[in-house]
């Protein structure tokens, strides 16, 4: 394992988690004493994103990444809450059993996902994914999401 700040080749595991389907491993390299983290996942069944156009790609989880990061830019969210809606929607993708995912079922996810998280990240990814083509459009997406945040009251 290379280290990422010197490029030191030899390091010592200071802390391990299982993270569902991934093993973190909190590392210190011994030449220059930086700390790092490592991944190791089960590698699965190859997953294949269908686009919009029917086109087939492989599912990329560092495309999720950064656009759920994207969203979430200057927010003010814990550190980690990205890497960890990443997984639960990788899992939630796999646990479908289908090697094909339309991108829209991938879509829906990151925007349960991120309504949990962020409102305005919410809404900065839908206007994106949704493609909001007027401002009223958006006006009513922010509406619905509001009323979704209203607690019911009982009369």
């Amino acid at each position: 394992m290379k280290c990422p700040l010197c490029g030191g080749t030899e390091s010592r595991v200071k802390d391990s988690r299982d993270i569902g389907d991934a093993i973190h491993r909190r590392r210190e390299c011994e030449h220059c004493k930086g700390r790092f983290s490592t991944y190791e996942r089960v590698e699965k069944f190859h997953l294949m994103v269908i686009k919009r156009d029917q086109r087939r790609e492989d599912f990329d989880r560092q495309k999720l990444y950064i656009g759920i990061r994207k969203a979430c830019e200057k927010r003010p969210l814990p550190v980690g809450e990205i890497e960890n809606a990443v997984e639960e929607i990788e899992q939630e993708l796999y646990r479908l059993g289908r090697q094909e995912v339309p991108s829209n079922v991938i879509g829906e996810l990151v925007m349960e996902h991120l309504q949990r998280m962020d409102k305005i990240a919410y809404i900065r990814f839908a206007s994106v994914y949704r493609s909001f083509g007027d401002v009223e459009t958006m006006f009513e997406e922010i509406q619905n999401l509001l009323n979704r945040a209203k607690p019911t009251s009982e009369t």
